[in-house]
């Protein structure tokens, strides 16, 4: 897990050098038609850094991972993204994911692989997992390292 926490935070570096190179105009404009623009999805990216944030912290103190779902499309809507400043929006999604990277390090091992019964990671995660089948929040933690990447990429085929 080390190394995939420190993949992560060489990813969000690397990110951060390309997306500020996208110019404010090019980052409003939507990806494809009915698509969320590259600042919708760094909005997003925030969102989804602070629901899984507080899964992190939260799944370490109890033996459930059942946690609020997180309604994107209203999310991104109500909080308007494309009125911000890009730079402004790139900063904080950089800020609050080595935050997390960070969060991530600080979780003991025996805590990360604990296995959990009950979560609603089929509803959840990025990539679900049947209710039926234990996980853990090392599953959950590399499940948001592998959404943010896929977002990324969405993003640098574009630009």
């Amino acid at each position: 897990m080390n190394d995939a926490i420190e993949d992560f935070r060489r990813t969000i570096e690397e990110a951060v050098e390309r997306l500020l190179l996208i110019q404010e105009t090019q980052s409003l404009a939507p990806l494809s038609d009915g698509k969320w623009s590259a600042r919708e999805i760094i909005g997003h990216l925030i969102d989804s850094a602070s629901n899984n944030h507080q899964r992190f912290v939260r799944a370490q103190f109890t033996d459930e991972m059942v946690f609020p779902p997180y309604e994107q499309e209203a999310w991104v809507r109500v909080q308007r993204y494309n009125e911000e400043p890009w730079s402004l929006l790139v900063q904080l999604w950089k800020s609050y994911n080595l935050h997390l990277a960070h969060v991530m390090s600080s979780i003991p091992a025996e805590t990360r692989a604990r296995l959990c019964r009950m979560h609603n990671l089929q509803r959840i995660a990025w990539k679900t997992v049947s209710e039926s089948e234990p996980v853990t929040l090392e599953y959950l933690m590399l499940d948001y390292i592998a959404h943010l990447k896929n977002h990324l990429k969405q993003i640098f085929a574009e630009g």
